[in-house]
């Protein structure tokens, strides 16, 4: 079960959370604005306690949550699952979002670098057609 702790960082508790595989993960995420508190940007040395509203973005997912319980171990899954409750539109929008995306992806996310000559002559193949 979690901690006895009142307030633990943000970046620990996201990384005990299991919201990210490390805490500089967290920490870029965090310094990036891609995690709020109370909808507000934090930094990442900001501490979190029961009661918070988080709000997560993570590549296509978004999550809604509030903090039911601080930790600064990392433990199993089930075990993280319970150290925060997620909003039942967040996760309806998760799971809407999800069902999108296995009938229609969108093609941006499929380029991982720059297009290649290889590429380009294709398109070019494509347009002239």
């Amino acid at each position: 079960m979690p901690d006895s702790l009142e307030t633990v960082r943000i970046d620990k508790w996201l990384w005990a959370a299991r919201f990210f595989k490390s805490r500089a993960q967290a920490v870029l995420a965090i310094e990036a604005g891609r995690v709020q508190l109370h909808g507000e940007r934090i930094k990442p040395a900001r501490t979190v306690k029961v009661g918070d509203r988080l709000l997560i973005q993570r590549e296509q997912e978004r999550f809604e949550l509030w903090v039911r319980a601080v930790s600064e171990t990392r433990r199993s899954a089930p075990l993280a699952r319970m150290l925060y409750d997620e909003t039942p539109e967040s996760l309806l929008a998760r799971e809407t979002a999800a069902e999108k995306r296995k009938y229609f992806t969108e093609p941006s996310q499929e380029i991982k670098a720059r297009p290649t000559k290889r590429d380009r002559r294709d398109l070019e193949k494509w347009r002239d057609v």
